[in-house]
């Protein structure tokens, strides 16, 4: 089955308890595969490869030295797309509205599955590196959250990824196109805005988006789909040459 139609191919009803039963199995389980690898990769930057962290702090210096106000507010703004309030909000709105017009839940926690899987993956590693942040000039708060991997984009990536991933089944080719492309522009931007504000190092931002969209590729694939239409047709089949 192909895993972008999974959901058309198989719109069948699973009970709370498989589904519950397929989360572990094939999300959560997983996930800490994810989180050893977000944690590998942490430990070589603030370890073996700490001189690389050095090197790319110059990136956030270069767009610090270019801050103007004007950039200042619009940075501001694509950087609460991936606040936490923000993105739990969206998520869950967005859930309830795919599940009042599909009538299906287990597709409508699609995107508040992935945020959760972020996040949980998100806590664990940041508390575990406790990576400085770049020595430049903080325009926004700094949570008590180190600065590897970014929640900010790693949040926005995996909101928006599963937006992608349901924005397939839109029959509106345009409408398609355009939520796609919107989805898709989000979290750049709120990557981008974390670098020029001097929140995080690039491999911040990085693998925080290496976070988000696995996690978002797990919780698309959560469920256990069945070949409904290939079995059909087989049976098909079966009658014809009996």
């Amino acid at each position: 089955m192909p895993f972008l139609t999974r959901y058309e191919d198989d719109p069948s009803k699973p009970s709370v308890g498989s589904a519950l039963k397929d989360m572990a199995v094939r999300a959560v389980a997983p996930g800490f595969l994810v989180f050893g690898l977000i944690l590998a990769v942490g430990f070589l930057l603030v370890g073996p490869l700490k001189s690389f962290g050095v090197e790319e702090e110059g990136v956030n210096k270069d767009l610090a030295g270019g801050r103007t106000s004007t950039w200042d507010t619009i940075t501001m703004l694509w950087s609460h797309i991936g606040n936490t309030e923000y993105v739990i909000g969206v998520a869950v709105l967005v859930a309830l509205v795919v599940w009042w017009r599909t009538k299906q839940w287990w597709y409508a926690v699609v995107p508040i599955l992935a945020i959760s899987l972020q996040a949980t993956i998100f806590v664990i590693a940041t508390a575990s590196i406790g990576r400085p942040r770049p020595e430049v000039t903080h325009l926004d708060p700094a949570p008590p959250t180190s600065s590897y991997p970014s929640g900010h984009q790693g949040a926005s990536t995996a909101l928006y990824v599963s937006f992608v991933l349901m924005a397939t089944r839109i029959s509106n080719p345009v409408l398609r196109r355009i939520v796609m492309v919107l989805c898709a522009i989000a979290p750049v931007l709120v990557g981008y805005a974390r670098l020029y504000r001097g929140m995080h190092h690039p491999s911040d931002v990085a693998m925080g988006a290496v976070n988000g969209i696995l996690s978002a590729l797990l919780a698309w694939g959560y469920l256990r789909r069945d070949r409904a239409g290939d079995k059909a047709g087989e049976r098909v089949v079966a009658q014809t040459r009996a």
